[in-house]
């Protein structure tokens, strides 16, 4: 047997093994932590605030969630156990020293109601074989965890991270963004990008703004739509400091926002013209377009408006 091989089985004995048991969510499910996630988004929909209302079925993760301070441990409410810290630590002794999260799919069972009292159990569900990705060489890691409301199974989470060893670089790269992913939902909005045009669609019935493109209206279900060309001003609404991953293209740190433009919808991207840590809320921010190679072109946000 190779080293490989041997890793290889070291790895899939973990899978089928638990991760967490008798998980318990930090708080019950309540208004204001669903108020705070649908002005994060932007959603106005009154299933969510209206008499009787339900949670998100997106935020199924947040309330299993630890915070910075972590669930309890040992003989506390949740038990971790120390399954997934021996993978990951093995994956390091391997000289998969780096992660990211690629993907996430969830599953919803039964709507989550204000002072519904979470559990949750979580699994290794799977290790795959060693990957050869852009970032490196790694294993994909999957879990799954099953999230239940009032001893009913309410929906399933499943997460997968790579964990993954750097490719070795021997000349530095040429500044390459990766490109959007265009389909025919959204191949106008980066046709009007391209332009130096940034195109919110409005719906033909209610007169809705939505960004970013959706097939349908998110407020009355309407199909028909047109388009809005942004004036172009804004504000950050929120914004987050990248770090890591390092990656090619990037040059970490650097803020990424929120922006949520005078016409009253929002986009995220990069804030560029001052430092990432002099990026505020609320600081007004004005669109520019930034080419970066000779088929990207991308809309960025300029802070330090005078």
């Amino acid at each position: 047997m190779t080293d490989d091989d041997d890793l290889a089985a070291r790895l899939k004995a973990y899978e089928g093994r638990p991760a967490t048991l008798a998980g318990t969510g930090k708080d019950p499910v309540n208004l204001p932590m669903i108020r705070h996630w649908c002005e994060a988004l932007g959603d106005t929909s009154p299933a969510y605030t209206s008499p009787g209302a339900v949670a998100p079925p997106t935020m199924l993760q947040a309330w299993t969630m630890a915070g910075l301070a972590g669930h309890p441990g040992g003989s506390g409410p949740t038990t971790r156990t120390p399954a997934y810290d021996e993978l990951l630590a093995l994956l390091d002794e391997a000289g998969c020293t780096s992660v990211v999260a690629t993907d996430c799919e969830q599953e919803y069972l039964r709507p989550l109601r204000p002072g519904d009292e979470i559990t949750f159990d979580t699994v290794i569900e799977s290790v795959s074989a060693r990957k050869t990705t852009k970032l490196g060489t790694g294993h994909f890691v999957t879990t799954r965890t099953r999230v239940h409301a009032a001893g009913q199974l309410a929906g399933t989470h499943r997460f997968r991270i790579l964990k993954y060893a750097p490719a070795r670089r021997h000349h530095p790269p040429a500044e390459t963004r990766p490109r959007p992913v265009l389909n025919r939902d959204n191949a106008g909005f980066w046709e009007g990008v391209q332009r130096h045009e940034l195109l919110i669609q409005r719906c033909a019935g209610c007169r809705a703004l939505r960004l970013p493109w959706l097939p349908g209206c998110d407020r009355c279900g309407g199909l028909g739509w047109d388009t809005v060309r942004a004036a172009g001003d804004g504000t950050v609404h929120s914004y987050v400091v990248m770090h890591h991953p390092p990656f090619p293209a990037f040059d970490p740190p650097y803020a990424v926002g929120l922006i949520e433009l005078a016409e009253g919808v929002r986009i995220v991207s990069n804030v560029v013209g001052v430092p990432y840590d002099k990026v505020r809320i609320g600081m007004p921010v004005r669109l520019e377009f930034r080419r970066y190679d000779d088929e990207s072109v991308l809309p960025v946000f300029r802070g330090g408006l005078s």
